[in-house]
């Protein structure tokens, strides 16, 4: 049976060899292909001959389909089915987060926008999963929420009210994700609200919705493409030609999305350079995740020398206070010993004087 690729949706693809020809036709374009390892010259042939799908998480191919810049309703559709409810951009936001220059270097990309209520998302992609997600979603949330309390307070000519505050939302797209989430591999779709113990009603007004990608397709195997968000997923997360193609059929809508990023076909200069930047990126990510786990290694073997180090000195008063001890039964041992030899020499006393009493008394009755 004839191996069947993207293709069948996507007539105007080249082949292989016709890809190949292009390529080497042109200095520039031969120079940065053969810059590559034969993996990724291979990977980038089979996405632009529909061989493989696209890698849509990458930066490039993310914002050239979902930058609402573009087509604001792609991503208000994919806003609409993960957050439950209507959506409408009305401004997209710029990344001046007070995140921490090396957190960047894992962060993949993230699309900010304020929406038609005023709320704000924020749609981040990662890579690899950071170490200590939830710490980091917090931090990121009540960013995102100095952010929008900044921007009420700072418009001109309009008192200052918290019923202006409105919900932010922190979407967080996984490719690999954390250790956290594989511990839940029937789970892909994480949505997090906060509530008090008492029941109290009271909107605290942040959401966290985490989606695990690898899980995601994990879950969908031998699963037909039902709902909006089965197909979203599918669309962001699948690179298997076969069950794209069902996506297509499903849901055709998306088969122009994926045209788009097959027009960088035209200009192979920008497709080779998009590519080159996220080879880079996806290098950067791995080198600052090996890092990460190496300072998590080390801060934990440093913990346990410290709880090592505080059990050697705990033993160390122990035993100092057990010699103290020894030494005070020692101390009592020699007292007890000094009397018992004086006791002994009293007793040896009597014993003489009850021989000299005998004797006399042996005498007299002569």
């Amino acid at each position: 049976m004839k191996h069947r690729t993207l293709r069948d949706f996507f007539p105007e693809l080249p082949t292989e060899q016709e890809l190949r020809e292009r390529i080497q036709k042109r200095h520039d374009l031969r120079v940065r292909f053969d810059s590559w390892t034969q993996c990724q010259q291979q990977e980038f042939l089979d996405m632009y001959t529909g061989k493989r799908g696209f890698k849509i998480l990458y930066d490039s191919y993310f914002k050239e389909v979902m930058s609402p810049e573009y087509d604001a309703s792609r991503l208000e559709s994919f806003l609409e089915t993960i957050i439950g409810g209507p959506v409408k951009i009305m401004n997209l936001l710029p990344n001046d987060s007070v995140r921490l220059d090396d957190e960047n270097t894992l962060l993949v990309t993230d699309i900010i926008v304020e929406l038609q209520d005023r709320s704000i998302a924020n749609v981040e992609v990662q890579k690899i999963g950071y170490m200590f997600p939830g710490a980091r979603c917090s931090c990121y949330l009540s960013d995102m929420m100095l952010r929008q309390y900044r921007r009420v307070r700072g418009r001109k000519g309009v008192p200052f009210s918290y019923m202006d505050i409105q919900k932010v939302y922190l979407i967080v797209l996984y490719e690999k994700s954390p250790h956290e989430l594989k511990c839940m591999p029937d789970a892909y779709l994480h949505r997090s609200q906060h509530i008090f113990d008492t029941g109290l009603q009271m909107d605290l007004l942040q959401r966290c919705i985490l989606i695990p990608l690898d899980i995601f397709r994990k879950c969908m195997q031998n699963k037909a493409i039902e709902t909006m968000q089965e197909a979203w997923l599918t669309f962001l997360g699948e690179e298997n030609p076969l069950r794209l193609m069902e996506l297509f059929k499903v849901f055709p809508e998306f088969i122009e999305m994926y045209r788009i990023l097959y027009s960088m076909n035209k200009d192979m200069v920008k497709a080779m350079e998009f590519y080159s930047k996220e080879l880079k990126v996806m290098d950067q990510n791995t080198v600052q995740y090996m890092i990460d786990v190496q300072q998590t290694q080390i801060d934990q073997q440093q913990t346990e020398i410290e709880q090592q180090q505080a059990q050697i000195e705990q033993q160390q008063t122990e035993i100092e206070q057990q010699q103290t001890q020894i030494d005070q039964q020692q101390a009592e041992l020699e007292q007890q010993q000094d009397r018992m030899q004086e006791q002994e020499a009293e007793l040896e006393q009597q014993r003489r004087l009850i021989r000299q009493l005998q004797e006399e008394l042996q005498m007299q009755q002569k």
